[in-house]
């Protein structure tokens, strides 16, 4: 294959990003108003029905985005494109109260090719977080001339988006290495409104307001033992680099009377935000082709991660800084497996794929200085193999996954959400060079 061609698709790949980027939707959860919102799960097409077990899959079939050292194994006759969608229904409640939201959301995007023996490639977008949220509380006072109605109204926006590009190698036959390298952008804004039912009471208006820009480096390792002819064991590790962000954090101290602002403090503090340090392991054992299951660990370093907050200096100030406390490191458990009745079979059922996964996720931030709320999340799926005269390795891939996220406080919100993902792999050989007589 020419040079060009792989320029081509990296060209590609960066056009048909920039419309994903616009087309993701957020979130519902009053959980992503702390930190960077909520983070997703980065899972793709084949691992979503095994709630995102990925760290010792490895296939030369499919992309795995989560440990970059797969791309080696890439198939040197395929391109492989990758893209994900779901639809969720969420109930959300908090002493006896319950609202139903739904979201439609672009999950990913990716693609992957062989540039040589042993050296893999792929490109793609996914967001890194969602914020979204609208919560409004209300409350009574007297002020000594007559009850008046509070109104504190919380929202946010935004979220963060990650673009990469990957390559792994496999020096000899058992190891694998990779790296991911990425770009992180995107806006996060929190707004806290609060109003009164007399009007000669001046509204106030706090917002935090940050427009984030950075890298994002990754690192995969994958070692391969087979035993015997039908057995294997893939041990998967990866690393995500830690570090500290440039971007600056705004904080804004607003007075609204009749609709305008009649007053106004801002305050700004430089490279205002963290990245964690990410370390994960994975272990899968593959029988015959034909069975796969695993187990991930994951840890996320967020408890030594600065964020911006209000405090005060020496003098009783207020100043907006960049501090710990508030986060605490976040620790996922991940089990799955996969089964194929028969890759070699010629009926188009014994292609078929069942997938199950269940995972468990402590938070990363804190709520009032209490530990936020954990995740429970299970999950089933199906892949259909898109058949032609060629081949049946491209696939349609639908999962079904419950996640409940349960606070470790009585009294703070409970949400439970039931998720349908539908992903559209294509496995297509582009590069096979056709001979004719």
């Amino acid at each position: 294959m020419k040079i060009t061609k792989h320029v081509l698709l990296i060209l590609l790949g960066v056009i048909i990003s920039s419309s994903v980027v616009a087309q993701h939707t957020g979130s519902n959860s009053p959980y992503s108003r702390y930190g960077f919102g909520l983070l997703t799960d980065r899972a793709q097409s084949f691992n979503k029905g095994m709630s995102g077990l990925s760290y010792g899959m490895q296939s030369g079939t499919e992309l795995n985005m989560k440990n970059p050292a797969t791309y080696a194994s890439i198939d040197s006759l395929a391109f492989l494109f990758d893209l994900g969608l779901s639809l969720q229904n969420g109930n959300i409640s908090q002493d006896g109260k319950r609202v139903n939201a739904r979201n439609a959301a672009i999950d990913y995007l990716s693609m992957g090719f062989r540039m040589a023996p042993g050296l893999g490639m792929s490109i793609g977008l996914m967001p890194y977080s969602t914020i979204g949220y609208n919560v409004t509380q209300d409350g009574r006072f007297d002020p000594g001339t007559g009850e008046v109605t509070k109104t504190d109204t919380y929202s946010g926006e935004g979220g963060l988006h990650e673009v990469y590009a990957g390559l792994a190698w496999r020096p000899f036959k058992p190891i694998s290495i990779g790296a991911n390298v990425g770009y992180l952008w995107g806006d996060m804004t929190h707004t806290v409104l609060t109003s009164f039912s007399n009007t000669a009471i001046k509204s106030r208006r706090l917002m935090y307001n940050t427009d984030l820009r950075t890298y994002k480096v990754d690192f995969g390792l994958q070692y391969t033992q087979p035993i015997g002819k039908k057995n294997s064991f893939t041990l998967g590790l990866i690393y995500g680099l830690g570090h500290k962000i440039g971007s600056p954090a705004y904080y804004y101290d607003q007075t609204i009377e009749s609709g305008t602002i009649t007053g106004s403090d801002t305050l700004c503090v430089e490279k205002a935000y963290e990245l964690p340090h990410t370390f994960g392991a994975g272990l899968s054992w593959n029988y015959n082709n034909s069975l796969r299951i695993g187990a991930d660990y994951t840890l996320q370093k967020w408890s030594d991660v600065k964020s911006p907050m209000i405090a005060t200096d020496g003098s009783g100030n207020k100043i907006y800084t960049s501090a710990v406390g508030a986060y605490t490191d976040m620790e996922r458990f991940t089990i799955g497996a996969e089964y194929v009745p028969n890759r070699s079979g010629v009926n188009w059922s014994d292609h078929l794929r069942y997938r199950a996964g269940f995972s468990y996720g402590t938070p990363y931030t804190k709520i009032n200085g209490q530990q936020g709320p954990r995740s429970y999340l299970a999950s089933l799926g199906v892949a259909f193999p898109i058949m032609n005269r060629y081949n049946n390795r491209s696939l349609v891939d639908v999962a079904v996954q419950y996640e409940r996220i349960q606070p470790s406080v009585k009294g703070m919100i409970v949400e439970n959400y039931i998720r349908l993902s539908v992903g559209i792999s294509f496995n297509e050989r582009w590069f096979m060079k056709w001979k004719v007589d």
